[in-house]
């Protein structure tokens, strides 16, 4: 053997043996579990925001930076409302204009109405005048029977009882013409209340547009970006920070087929992670897959079977989250221990968890 091939052989059973020693050491770190213990590995998450313009705009001013605390309702952001505002002006211009509009349609209605009445007096002048024209004609027709006065005082009086018919006929038209002047006068004023009713409803709508350029927190969280600076013009739906929502955490993990079939909602969960190992978190399973993650090409065999990896998902409780709030953070890797049999006890080293 020459003396490279020595060297070389020399140096892949080193290779070998610091492999071998790599893996029992991982094995020494990582004991095994009693039954009715699983672990699996994750990651905490935690569920993200978008917070974003609902209508296109600059923005004015980001009172927030990337990493700050928020309450829900905090202000956030302000976009640019300069032309809202003016469009404000100008539909409370145009309520103005149509209230004015209401008060002189009123005043019509009750102009027409004394109208009406003064037609409807003229009606009862006109009937009285035509009443004694008729009287008078009977009187001139019974003396004229009896040539005591001349036919022309006859014809006279039949003259006058016509002229009154007529003006009694004259004065119900005109009561007839101011009825249908009040109910025109009416319409006036409905369709002038619905000018101002339409100037309010666009005031609202301004409003409501003007009170969505604030952007406000939608819930408690941690800011994590800033997508968009001020100055930026943003279409409608435009991202302007993401929030990290810190009272809804947990750690998805995977389990085996084995495994994950024996883990029901509410089954306890401790979470330890890499960045405090000293720590361990209460959590509970809220989330078992019904479809494997990791599925073989063909699962003909029950060996094959076992392979098939689910997703777990273990919450941490919200009021433990609130207590520890400046420490909460996402995407720490860990370690998720879940106790699949409820009968055992946890391990010494589990048993103290976050209170």
């Amino acid at each position: 053997m020459t003396v490279g091939k020595r060297i070389l052989l020399g140096v892949f059973s080193l290779a070998v043996l610091t492999a071998g020693g790599l893996y029992a050491w991982q094995q020494s770190r990582t004991p095994a579990l009693p039954e009715g213990l699983a672990r699996g590995n994750g990651r905490i998450e935690a569920v993200e925001i978008d917070v974003s313009v609902k209508s296109p705009g600059r923005i004015r001013t980001i009172l927030v930076d990337e990493g700050d605390l928020v309450k829900a309702g905090d202000i956030l952001a302000h976009m640019d409302t300069a032309e809202l505002e003016a469009r404000r002006r100008q539909a409370e211009a145009q309520l103005q204009r149509a209230s004015i509009g209401v008060d002189t349609a009123k005043m019509l209605v009750v102009q027409r109405e004394a109208e009406k009445s003064a037609a409807a007096a003229v009606i009862t002048q006109r009937e009285a005048e035509h009443d004694v024209a008729q009287r008078t004609l009977a009187r001139s027709e019974q003396l004229a029977a009896s040539n005591t006065i001349s036919q022309q005082i006859l014809d006279n009086g039949r003259a006058t009882e016509r002229s009154a018919a007529a003006a009694v006929a004259a004065a119900e038209a005109q009561l007839a013409a101011s009825a249908a002047a009040i109910n025109a006068a009416r319409a006036l004023v409905v369709d002038a209340e619905a000018a101002v009713d339409a100037a309010r409803a666009a005031i609202e709508a301004i409003d409501t547009e003007i009170d969505d350029g604030t952007l406000r927190a939608p819930r408690d969280g941690r800011v994590q970006y800033r997508v968009a600076q001020p100055g930026e013009v943003l279409g409608s739906g435009g991202r302007v920070l993401n929030l990290v929502d810190l009272g809804d955490v947990s750690m998805t993990f995977f389990l085996p087929t084995s495994e994950a079939g024996r883990v029901a909602i509410g089954t306890e969960v401790r979470l330890v992670l890499d960045a405090a190992p000293q720590y361990v978190i209460p959590a509970r399973a809220t989330f078992v897959a019904d479809v494997a993650q990791f599925t073989p090409k063909t699962v003909e065999t029950e060996e094959e079977r076992q392979k098939l990896m689910f997703r777990i998902k273990a919450k941490i409780a919200p009021e433990l989250l609130r207590k520890y709030i400046q420490q909460v953070k996402t995407g720490l890797p860990g370690v998720a221990y879940i106790r699949i049999d409820p009968e055992i006890q946890w391990p010494l080293a589990l048993q103290e968890t976050l209170q």
